[in-house]
């Protein structure tokens, strides 16, 4: 990862800041334009940690470009071509070179695509209750970890800071969006989600599961957008260490998850609510060790 100090929120005077996510900060570029500046800011179970990952926000914005790239002729994204650095006063420029995109300003979808080629995290939690993954029924017999028969759509609503996403069934979402307008999300996200996971397999890295978000333009076109398949958005195992049944070690926050599954505040568990437990630098150095091995692995070139 880079060594340049971390940025855990970006500070812009040029630009109308519009919203600052779990992870980015979005400012106004005219009226059809936004500038998103990925920040070194991590979330888990939906709260932001006190703590920044130095350099993930240009990792980050490296391999969403790499990605934007390589599956454009699946649909269209949101990327203008501009340069960032081109709409930020001369004294800005260094908070936003090599962590930002210039993109098409949207009207987003209200629910998240989420693809899951593989049984895990709350997928598995309600395979095992009841069978199903959002309303998907699967197989007898599949285990932790287990890869599916095929990849499966389970889309979420997404949530405002602070609260969680809700995952919801297929029907939930055609009410939401629209049955035509949902199918289309669903085939595009399917087909996504198909040819990077084979693509990563050549590289060691199996994608278990990634989420996508969508808006549509000014005609009403379906638009990719936001950033994809990162280890913020995705799980990825390596290939080498996989193992039906159990969890594999992971390049992604799984590894911060799982520490704050057995963090306390003020000597009780924390309740997965803000505020986050202080995350020890420990946590922080072998988290941004996993970011940097997955994008080592899948060597991001832009070939």
């Amino acid at each position: 990862m880079s060594t340049a100090p971390a940025v855990y929120e970006s500070n812009l005077h040029s630009l109308p800041l519009l919203a600052r996510g779990k992870v980015r900060d979005n400012y106004a570029v005219g009226d059809d334009r936004i500038l998103m500046v990925a920040s070194d800011r991590i979330s888990a179970f939906d709260v932001v940690m006190g703590e920044p990952i130095p350099g993930k926000g240009e990792l980050l914005t490296r391999m969403a470009l790499f990605w934007f790239d390589k599956l454009g002729h699946i649909v269209p994204n949101h990327l203008t071509g501009q340069a960032p650095e081109s709409v930020v006063s001369p004294d800005e420029v260094a908070q936003v070179k090599g962590r930002s995109m210039l993109v098409k300003r949207l009207k987003p979808l209200p629910v998240e695509a989420v693809v899951r080629g593989y049984l895990a995290g709350s997928g598995w939690k309600e395979y095992q209750e009841n069978g199903r993954v959002c309303g998907v029924s699967l197989p007898p017999g599949l285990k932790n970890s287990s890869r599916l028969p095929t990849p499966i759509f389970t889309p979420a609503t997404k949530a405002e800071m602070g609260d969680h996403d809700e995952n919801i069934d297929f029907g939930r979402m055609s009410e939401i969006v629209g049955p035509e307008l949902a199918k289309q999300v669903r085939d595009i996200a399917i087909r996504l989600y198909t040819e990077a996971a084979a693509f990563a397999l050549t590289r060691g890295i199996i994608i278990a599961d990634t989420k996508f978000e969508f808006g549509l333009d000014e005609h009403g076109h379906l638009t990719l957008m936001d950033e994809i398949l990162t280890p913020d958005s995705s799980r990825f195992w390596p290939l080498e260490s996989y193992r039906e049944g159990v969890n594999p070690p992971s390049f992604d926050k799984q590894y911060l998850r799982d520490w704050l599954e057995t963090a306390q505040v003020d000597g009780v568990p924390w309740g997965k609510v803000a505020p986050a437990p202080t995350v020890p630098t420990t946590v922080i150095d072998s988290t941004s060790q996993r970011y940097a091995k997955a994008f080592s692995a899948l060597q991001y070139r832009g070939e």
